[in-house]
């Protein structure tokens, strides 16, 4: 049974990766900032007939990330998947972008990726092995309106998925990533509810329609693409971006 940790799982597109990755046979680390959050999925996937465990877990802290991947490897033996979800929003641009939301988006978006890459790339080194997924999104390929600091931190994400596709290419180790476009989750629900509570469904559909689709995706369909990609039918795919989109990228009007 392969080990797979993700993070930033308790919820979203998080745990529905999670939740197929069990239900396919993985056992599945769930790691989130809130313990209670984490354990609370883990205890719907272990309800559910498979195999799961919460834990707390700040990705932005090195010593937290390192302590965390230490305990899952003493329990587990070994992480054969590493799939990088945890992530943060924002909505600017240059000028009303702070200092204090650049270095907050950073501190998690970026840094909590290579935070675990850095813990978990050496024990499958030794295994001459495994697989990583980054959480990458199409603000990572493309100009998105207000979406500054966010388009920063995931175009980092995509060159950080690049750079250890090849730097591990021979120990073994394929890493990929998918660049959604809008998928509904709980943080559309709740910027729909915090900036727009008098007409939510009026930007909903206004939302929706910005993939050509006419739709946003489902957390679960971007979970398929992850458990493909995590595969072994997925052997020959590395350092790849893929988009999933709705059409956003390619099939909008001209």
């Amino acid at each position: 049974m392969r080990t797979t940790v993700i993070t930033g799982a308790a919820s979203g597109i998080g745990a529905a990766i999670a939740q197929r990755f069990a239900e396919a046979g993985d056992h599945v680390e769930i790691l989130d900032l809130e313990a209670a959050a984490a354990e609370a999925t883990a205890a719907a996937i272990r309800d559910a007939g498979h195999s799961a465990n919460g834990r707390a877990c700040d990705v932005s802290k090195q010593s937290v990330v390192d302590s965390v991947i230490a305990e899952i490897i003493a329990d587990r033996g070994s992480i054969e998947v590493l799939v990088n979800n945890a992530g943060i929003a924002h909505i600017g641009d240059a000028i009303s972008t702070s200092e204090d939301d650049m270095d907050r988006l950073y501190t998690v978006n970026v840094k909590g990726v290579y935070n675990a890459l850095h813990a978990v790339l050496p024990g499958m080194v030794e295994a001459k092995g495994g697989v990583i997924l980054n959480m990458a999104s199409i603000a990572s390929v493309t100009g998105i309106a207000d979406r500054f600091a966010y388009s920063m931190t995931k175009g980092a994400v995509l060159t950080m998925t690049y750079s250890v596709a090849i730097d591990f290419i021979g120990k073994g180790i394929r890493c990929n990533a998918i660049c959604p476009a809008r998928v509904h989750t709980p943080f559309v629900d709740g910027y729909l509810e915090k900036n727009y509570p008098d007409n939510k469904a009026e930007m909903f559909e206004k939302l929706s329609a910005a993939q050509p689709i006419g739709r946003m995706a489902k957390p679960d369909e971007i979970a398929e693409m992850a458990l493909y990609l995590c595969s072994d039918k997925a052997s020959f795919i590395t350092g790849q971006d893929w988009e999933i989109d709705g059409g956003f990228m390619n099939a909008r009007p001209v």
